[in-house]
């Protein structure tokens, strides 16, 4: 069996989708290594993961994206972000394959610099994304900003005009950063983002048809392996069994996009509604809320126990925890602050799994509508949860990479 190395980037948002994918490999006998955030090595050799450590200053560069006026200095920002990041991402990916000496590499999608050093080490590698890229795809518009797909010429047409405007525009910032970090390990610049993405031989995406528009045109080494759902082993709160009647769970982000917003509008858009509210806050609790009877903020809690409860979920758009409630059949009201949030919140509407809410339309009026739509939405978010289920999940990408990479025969 290999010895397979893997490095993530400095959020649970990451760390957590990619685990199941590590212990599926560990079952199959794999020596199976993970460098992660300081904070949770203890939880992954717990999990019977070899772990260790990530370089402290890589956390250290704060993603300030929620200081952004709009997207093109979101942008911007984000790009600061990771190429800081990858000065000491790659080195420490490096660093590790000296140690470790690996068969194979498993690589998070946003540490630039471990891509690079992946791509430069000889080491069949892969590129691990829980969220979907910004990948070109006919058919489909421009990644970024949310549009809604639009069959036809018109579509085409449109897809045309503002593919450059927004694809162009993003890359004319992307491309200096890129190049400069792939230059110091001797790799050739990129033209594209999508180039730079797809430089490894494997792309495992968590996700999956019909949540997924369609792309014929990705190729064999683009696997969609579903929604990849993992949380830490913990037990349901005390007061869960204590809540009667449909339950909501309100979340933000993990890392942390000042999106408390979200929560303090919730509290007060379903204050006299006839449900429980459950606010999880993971970036830290906002001590100011005003907390109506029915309703209960709490930094972590599982979402699991509760999203088995729940009529309804409303999140911030991250992947995570919009795919966590899709998968069990949860419909969701999708309120997107930023990054892939807008994306995540069009594939809600446009697979019927729930509702959107862009967030400069949010007061509590509307997002009580939004909820109460969301909450008729349960059959398009069964057929999203069976299409993640016909995806193989973490099976299929372990298959991959035995097969595809490793040259291992099937069972």
């Amino acid at each position: 069996m290999a010895k397979i190395l893997a490095y993530t980037s400095p959020a649970l948002g990451h760390l957590f989708p990619m685990t199941p994918l590590l212990l599926e490999l560990r079952s199959r006998g794999h020596d199976v290594h993970v460098r992660t955030l300081g904070s949770q090595v203890d939880q992954a050799r717990s999990l019977g993961l070899a772990a260790s450590a990530i370089d402290e200053r890589i956390a250290g560069v704060i993603h300030p994206d929620w200081e952004a006026s709009n997207p093109k200095q979101a942008l911007k920002v984000a790009v600061r972000t990771f190429g800081e990041r990858a000065a000491y991402d790659g080195p420490d990916l490096r660093a590790a394959i000296a140690s470790v000496r690996p068969d194979l590499l498993v690589v998070d999608i946003n540490s630039w610099g471990a891509l690079n050093a992946a791509e430069a080490s000889g080491l069949p590698w892969v590129n691990f994304s829980p969220f979907t890229p910004p990948l070109d795809s006919r058919g489909t518009p421009p990644f970024g900003p949310g549009l809604k797909p639009l069959p036809g010429i018109r579509g085409r047409l449109r897809d045309g005009v503002v593919r450059p405007l927004v694809l162009g525009a993003a890359e004319r910032v992307m491309r200096p950063t890129m190049d400069r970090l792939r230059a110091d390990v001797g790799l050739p610049p990129v033209r594209t983002a999508d180039e730079f993405f797809r430089k490894a031989p494997l792309l495992l995406i968590t996700t999956a048809e019909p949540f997924e528009y369609h792309h014929p045109d990705w190729g064999d080494d683009v696997v969609l392996i579903g929604a990849s759902a993992w949380e830490p082993p913990h037990e349901p709160p005390a007061w869960l069994s204590e809540i009667e009647g449909p339950l909501v769970l309100v979340t933000t982000s993990s890392e942390f996009q000042d999106d408390g917003v979200l929560v303090r509008t919730t509290l007060e858009a379903l204050a006299d509604e006839p449900v429980t509210v459950v606010a999880t806050m993971p970036a830290g609790v906002d001590r100011e809320l005003v907390v109506p009877a029915n309703a209960r903020v709490e930094q972590f809690v599982p979402h699991g126990p509760l999203l088995d409860r729940a009529a309804v979920a409303i999140t911030h758009g991250g992947m995570g925890a919009t795919q966590k409630a899709l998968s069990r059949g949860v419909p969701v009201c999708v309120v997107p602050f930023g990054r892939d949030q807008m994306e995540v919140a069009m594939r809600v509407q446009v697979s019927g799994s729930g509702t959107r809410l862009p967030v400069k339309q949010l007061t509590p009026k509307r997002l009580r509508a939004k909820v109460q739509e969301a909450m008729q939405c349960t059959e398009g978010a069964r057929r999203v949860a069976q299409g993640y289920a016909a995806s193989g999940g973490v099976s299929a990408g372990a298959d991959a990479i035995e097969r595809r990479l490793l040259r291992l025969p099937a069972p």
